[in-house]
């Protein structure tokens, strides 16, 4: 039995992920407009619309998932010197692709040039007849879905890879004695960690407005708790597209190629979904809470999907729009409450924020040097511009020192606090977590990851945000 030729699917088999799905992101990658293209071309059918999209992209099969534990078994077999056949609804020169890179096929079959699109009887169908040309009434064959339930009731041998439960149970109605590689099922874990569900930490700022104006109206606390979740998950859902635009890049970067989607623990199929709809109940959050939060929200997601699909690849513009991203956090709890958005605070804030785009940058180039890279991928970057931004990022930090320093002897200061004088301790305070982050950025402490996600884990961060709320409690009650 295990001599007869094995024909192996592709899609959610081989790989966790989808070669049309991955085709289609990399095709929208290239220009948004690709997209209508696309709607266009589905008038010509599943068969057509593939080889259309293969005609314009294919996905790089370097820079995809796979299941290895798999493949370690496909090696095996073939050195033992089984007949092993790629088949597969893909387009075939996709499927012509991944064999070549994989090593172990002898053949391909796909979708081909005006043909039938090859799943389920047509897939049987192909893989009997190829079977019969090689002398052989009897194959194998190894999937993963309900599209595969028709080929394996041709098969002699069944294999289920990654298999959901109900496919497993009703492929085992057929074949008793199937062999299974384990489907892992995304955990909601892996779902909180694919939507960065930490980096809501961010979202925090939108609280500042109001306890800037110490503010205690319970109807506005209300309103900006609703407007922390809108912001948070409108964020998660362009955190999605940022990760389903960056997929080949993040697949080679040492931790990047860690997050769900790029490791295909979460599939574009999974994630767009889940993308629209946490758009959907932000926007019907934000318009529960007012229109004015809701056209910030509105101005906040265009600008992030500008920067998702072009704007981070040019070098400066990139770090001046990240930071007024952050900024914009601190306009939408303004604009949820009703608050005047205080100028000091505005300033202070494009500083600060400036000086830690710079510093993701700057660890994300000393990370590049490591590794003897030329460019950061898919940035606007080249390590000799270390120097350069270290400078820019650390006079940012400074700046936003001097601008605090400013602001407590201003009659805005006097107003609200009963002892102004007590903010002076923040600037050293303030000072001293730049420095120290900038240094660490020096020393490659960061290893290329976003400095308030290290803050997260730091504790010295958090000892520096408890003597800060210390300081500002002390300035307004006067003690």
């Amino acid at each position: 039995m295990n001599d007869c030729p094995l024909y192996v699917d592709l899609d959610g088999t081989l790989t966790p992920s989808d070669t049309l799905h991955e085709s289609a992101m990399l095709f929208i990658c290239r220009h948004p407009m690709n997209l209508l293209r696309m709607l266009g071309w589905l008038g010509r059918g599943k068969a057509g619309f593939k080889r259309a999209l293969a005609d314009a992209v294919q996905p790089e099969p370097a820079r995809l998932p796979w299941r290895e534990d798999f493949i370690q078994f496909l090696r095996a077999e073939h050195a033992r010197g089984r007949t092993l056949v790629l088949a597969s609804a893909a387009d075939e020169r996709i499927g012509q692709r991944v064999a070549a890179h994989l090593g172990v096929f002898s053949a391909v079959l796909g979708t081909a040039d005006g043909g039938r699109n090859l799943s389920r009887a047509a897939k049987r169908e192909a893989i009997t007849a190829h079977a019969r040309s090689l002398g052989h009434e009897r194959w194998a064959y190894a999937g993963n879905s309900n599209d595969d339930i028709a080929v394996w009731d041709g098969a002699a041998q069944a294999i289920a890879v990654n298999a959901p439960a109900g496919v497993l149970r009703r492929l085992q109605q057929q074949h008793p004695a199937a062999q299974v590689f384990e489907h892992h099922p995304t955990s909601l874990k892996t779902v909180l960690r694919a939507i960065r569900l930490k980096q809501w930490s961010k979202n925090g700022l939108i609280f500042l407005p109001l306890l800037a104006a110490h503010s205690l109206d319970p109807q506005l606390w209300l309103q900006v708790i609703a407007a922390f979740i809108a912001f948070g998950l409108c964020a998660s859902a362009t955190y999605l597209v940022n990760d389903l635009l960056d997929l080949p890049n993040d697949r080679v970067h040492r931790i990047k190629r860690l997050r769900p989607l790029a490791a295909g623990t979460v599939t574009i199929a999974t994630a767009v979904p889940l993308g629209v709809a946490m758009l959907v109940a932000a926007f019907g959050l934000a318009i529960w809470v007012g229109w004015p939060f809701t056209l910030v929200l509105a101005i906040y997601t265009a600008l992030t999907l500008a920067y998702s699909m072009r704007w981070k690849r040019i070098a400066l513009f990139d770090v001046l729009l990240l930071a007024t991203l952050y900024t914009l956090r601190i306009g939408a709890g303004a604009a949820a409450t009703g608050v005047d958005l205080s100028n000091w605070l505005l300033a202070i804030s494009i500083f600060l924020f400036l000086s830690l785009a710079l510093v993701k940058r700057c660890a994300e180039l000393e990370e590049a040097v490591d590794e003897h890279s030329a460019l950061a991928p898919g940035r606007g970057y080249q390590p000799r511009d270390l120097p350069s931004l270290r400078s820019m990022g650390m006079s940012s930090g400074f700046m936003a020192v001097l601008v605090l320093a400013l602001y407590i002897d201003s009659p805005v200061s006097r107003s609200l606090y009963a002892q102004p004088d007590v903010l002076w301790a923040a600037s050293p305070v303030l000072l001293l977590w730049i420095m120290r982050i900038w240094l660490k950025t020096g020393r490659r402490e960061l290893h290329g990851e976003d400095p308030l996600a290290f803050a997260l884990k730091d504790p010295f961060s958090w000892a520096t945000l408890a003597v800060m709320i210390c300081i500002g409690l002390l300035a307004t009650i006067g003690l």
